[in-house]
């Protein structure tokens, strides 16, 4: 790509930001890195498709030190190294590491693989054994420490979500990472609501559904390929662009070839009309009762 293809693509990916609770302004399309930095023969063009997506605007990128047993970690020290003014860096915490004694260690642990000195923001990766008060007490401790800028939570469900907040700084909660995507829309129902009430942000992972049947069901969608074909894109880059109608859901694709980080970075150009939401919603419906959340 030429540099001004870059920055054009770029201009769009920063015209799309969710605005966090300290007014922090972060890209709604984000990074994943799920399973990267696993395999040695593909190391390299991980690391410098995330880079490319550092350069087309997608500043914030997630991790944890589950993936990989902290290799997903260590490789984006390596896409950070020399740009970390530039990321929105997130890992996130296993459930048994969050009590007071265990989750320092856990997070200096993370920052040694991702060689710097603090996180952007820290997320309890599912709700563990360890009662909430200490894990938020844990990462208020962080907090003053220097070691993490804000925190937050994943898979979490309304009934989580409501006992989190009614403990003692509880509310610092800043973001709830969940499974979302056009064939998964269970939160909408109590959670998604619940947490607009409350500004709090959501971010999307799996936009574009896991590998599988319900992938290949997205993409054999008619009338998704009949949007795709209206806005001269692909299936997957409609798909994406849904995610982030609103503009409190931060999406967090997860690609390894700078074809497909291309591909996600080109979704923050695509605006959907009302009439094309109402056509998906007739054949990926809004739910009408409280579902489990989806987990993966």
């Amino acid at each position: 790509m030429t540099d001004n293809e870059i920055l054009k693509i770029r201009e769009c990916v920063e015209k799309r930001k969710v605005i966090l609770s300290d007014g922090t302004k972060v890209s709604a399309l984000g990074q994943g890195t799920w399973y990267m930095g696993e395999n040695p023969g593909k190391k390299d063009e991980e690391i410098n498709s995330l880079r490319l997506g550092l350069d087309l605007g997608m500043n914030l990128i997630d991790t944890a030190e589950m993936y990989g047993d902290g290799l997903s970690e260590e490789l984006v020290s390596k896409v950070i190294e020399g740009r970390r003014e530039e990321a929105f860096l997130v890992s996130k915490v296993y459930p048994h590491n969050v009590g007071m004694s265990s989750i320092s260690r856990a997070c200096e642990n993370s920052l040694k693989r991702l060689r710097t000195d603090y996180l952007d923001l820290y997320l309890l990766h599912w709700r563990g054994r360890i009662p909430f008060e200490e894990t938020i007490d844990g990462m208020e401790k962080l907090k003053k420490e220097g070691k993490i800028l804000r925190w937050g939570v994943s898979n979490l469900d309304i009934d989580d979500m409501e006992e989190l907040y009614s403990k003692s700084n509880g509310d610092n909660c800043d973001v709830n990472e969940v499974l979302y995507h056009l064939g998964s829309r269970g939160i909408e129902y109590d959670l998604l609501p619940w947490q607009r009430a409350r500004n709090i942000p959501t971010i999307a992972y799996c936009p574009l559904a896991q590998a599988g049947s319900l992938k290949k069901d997205l993409l054999r969608n008619e009338t998704l390929n009949e949007i795709a074909r209206a806005h001269d894109v692909k299936p997957l880059q409609i798909a994406l662009a849904w995610t982030i109608r609103e503009k409190d859901i931060i999406s967090i694709p997860k690609a390894s070839s700078s074809k497909h980080v291309i591909e996600n970075a080109k979704a923050a150009s695509i605006f959907l009309s009302s009439s094309e939401l109402e056509r998906l919603d007739k054949v990926f419906q809004k739910p009408n009762r409280r579902m489990p959340l989806d987990i993966v």
